[in-house]
């Protein structure tokens, strides 16, 4: 059975992906509309993100400098390989045993857990929803909200089986359990790892932003703090940057502003009582750079909110794992095939899509999703037949015989839907009766 089979056959997970993602769109559409002229922020918005990558190399130099003035240590990964290898002769350097990790999306596209797990190091994920993901050894279904698809029921069979003891399905006694746990690791872990929302190349800074104080801790009690920073992942300065967290948090889980917008410009300084005593950050490529200058460069434009994982209508019924890929969604779709080429089913990806166009409606840096899904799928769609569609529909007498031929296939509906590709076509699908006008 598909991962998508097993998806739309599971009820439970279906209601809670459908419940959360409903409250998150109703959530978003409220923080909105308390900005002035939320559309002409989306405009400056996307206006930025397009300027940035425009210049990124050039942006991402001087940010890098100032970084390294500040005393943080830079890393360039080509690829996950590289980037895995520079967290673990870090890790390896500083003798590390524990290891404990804030949020991060660019952390699970190099498959990281699994390569410190090897290295003989302990990995904890302190996000909240990372942690039920972790303890139920599976990946994130959605980018801001990892545990989406899991039910308070669920969560407390997890932690039962982690402490030992019964801890009830009662969401405040859940979360006094999970910081008791997380308390531990926190105090003993030898690093912390983050991932980065926003590096400023004015002053060479890098921004976290989060909801539960864990990335602050991953950050600042370790003896060595790692951020693994999306090559894409930068502005320019203090301004964009409020441009930037003023679409974020509301397109992401419908706040104003985070609950904590941490800014770090390099390790503790003499005289401070916390921070650690190094900062690293590794700018992960990882075939982002392959994008630059092409057709789907204004894919590298998102900040990562998740809002058009909740719009699509495609997500709400399969949710994330039926994707499976780290990115799901209509984001998920587009990167995944681009940062994979040689994948043949990320290139499937791009089809899992009504192409309606509600993802690029609400995307807060307007990134056109449905066009670029279109093109991917015009990638691996069989030359010949679009050659012949794209003739017949450039003059109006081709038009006009397509649709002829259409409105009597329709009339031939029973025999057609029984013939080959027709057959799983026609499956979810009605045939429309054509009007004659």
């Amino acid at each position: 059975m598909s991962k998508v089979a097993i998806a739309v056959a599971s009820e439970p997970v279906r209601a809670a992906v459908r419940h959360a993602t409903e409250l998150l769109v109703a959530n978003r559409g409220t923080a909105m509309d308390g900005l002035t002229d939320h559309d002409a922020v989306r405009d400056e918005a996307a206006f930025l993100r397009r300027r940035t990558l425009d210049d990124l190399a050039g942006v991402l130099a001087g940010w890098e400098r100032n970084a390294t003035t500040n005393g943080m240590q830079v890393h360039r990964a080509r690829d996950a390989a590289s980037a895995v290898r520079l967290v673990l002769d870090i890790a390896h350097d500083h003798h590390a045993r524990l290891v404990v990790k804030g949020k991060s999306m660019a952390s699970e596209e190099i498959h990281l857990n699994e390569a410190l797990d090897a290295g003989g190091i302990e990995v904890v994920e302190t996000d909240l929803g990372e942690f039920i993901i972790q303890l139920a050894h599976e990946t994130p279904s959605h980018i801001i909200v990892p545990a989406i698809h899991k039910s308070r029921f669920d969560v407390a069979d997890l932690f039962s089986a982690d402490s030992g003891d019964a801890i009830a399905p009662v969401v405040a006694v859940q979360a006094a359990y999970a910081r008791q746990r997380l308390r531990a690791a926190f105090l003993a872990a030898d690093i912390g790892i983050t991932g980065v929302n926003f590096a400023v190349a004015d002053t060479g800074s890098i921004c976290l932003v989060e909801n539960e104080g864990n990335g602050r801790m991953c950050s600042s009690l370790p003896r060595v703090h790692i951020a693994i920073m999306g090559m894409e992942r930068i502005v320019r300065d203090w301004a964009e940057l409020d441009v930037m967290l003023s679409v974020l948090a509301r397109s992401a889980t419908g706040q104003a502003l985070s609950v904590y917008t941490n800014i770090i410009s390099g390790p503790r300084r003499p005289g401070e009582i916390d921070g650690p005593e190094a900062v690293h950050v590794i700018v992960l490529d990882n075939g982002r750079s392959n994008l630059l200058g092409t057709d789907y460069q204004e894919a590298l434009a998102c900040i990562r909110c998740g809002a058009c994982l909740n719009a699509c209508p495609v997500y709400r019924h399969i949710g994330g794992h039926a994707y499976g890929s780290v990115y799901s969604g209509p984001i998920g779709a587009v990167l995944t095939p681009l940062l994979h080429p040689d994948d043949h089913d990320a290139a499937q990806l791009a089809h899992a899509s009504t192409l309606c166009g509600a993802c690029t409606d609400v995307c807060p840096v307007r990134i056109p999703l449905h066009d670029l899904l279109l093109r991917l799928r015009q990638r691996t769609a069989p030359g010949r037949a679009w050659r012949l569609w794209s003739r017949l529909w450039s003059s109006p007498s081709g038009y006009r015989i397509s649709v002829r031929a259409a409105r009597v296939m329709g009339r031939a509906g029973r025999v057609v839907n029984r013939v080959g590709w027709a057959r799983a076509w026609t499956r979810d699908r009605a045939l429309p009766r054509m009007d004659r006008r």
